[in-house]
């Protein structure tokens, strides 16, 4: 929410998968902004938690069916600048001029089940840590759940989309 530098200082200012995290994100574009020369670029880009973040929907799909209350720390509910429309609404709100907005589409393969799961199991982050605090008996219930509805081929492994939204816009004025 700070950035320690004068005022048009940069060329191009970027946010890798961070804005989602910060709790007032228009004010943290205002400061990309202020860094940022005039016709310098800012961009951003987030996980689409909401959709194509595939790892995550089948988790906490799997989860909030077996737990309403799991729905709460789900990042595609929590997290409602992960979709491209609300992205260009707050640069756009924020005095960044021509838009371009795009999805970044990173395959990721998983050998088997046991390659997805495992990332669940070290109590980091919401889902592990949603999956940690589970009753022995309610996580086995939400991992066969998830099991149930992955995509496995006939090898066992499991093939999904990591889909980011990015967003850029160019800072035009020479204000703050």
């Amino acid at each position: 929410m700070s950035l320690p530098f004068e005022d048009a200082t940069f060329d191009a200012v970027v946010s890798g998968l961070v804005l989602n995290f910060i709790p007032d994100l228009q004010r943290a574009l205002i400061k990309m902004r202020r860094v940022s020369r005039p016709g310098g670029v800012v961009a951003a880009y987030v996980w689409d938690y909401a959709g194509k973040m595939q790892l995550m929907r089948y988790f906490w799909d799997a989860a909030s069916a077996l737990d309403v209350a799991a729905s709460a720390l789900d990042e595609g509910v929590r997290f409602a600048s992960c979709t491209p429309h609300a992205l260009e609404e707050v640069f756009r709100a924020t005095g960044f001029a021509d838009l371009a907005t795009r999805a970044i589409e990173v395959p990721t393969r998983f050998r088997n089940f046991d390659d997805y799961w495992s990332p669940f199991l070290g109590g980091q982050g919401p889902a592990p840590g949603y999956a940690m605090s589970l009753p022995e008996e309610r996580r086995v219930a939400l991992r066969e759940r998830i099991r149930a509805q992955l995509p496995i081929r006939s090898d066992g492994s499991i093939d999904l989309i990591a889909r980011a939204w990015a967003v850029r816009g160019l800072r035009l004025s020479a204000e703050p």
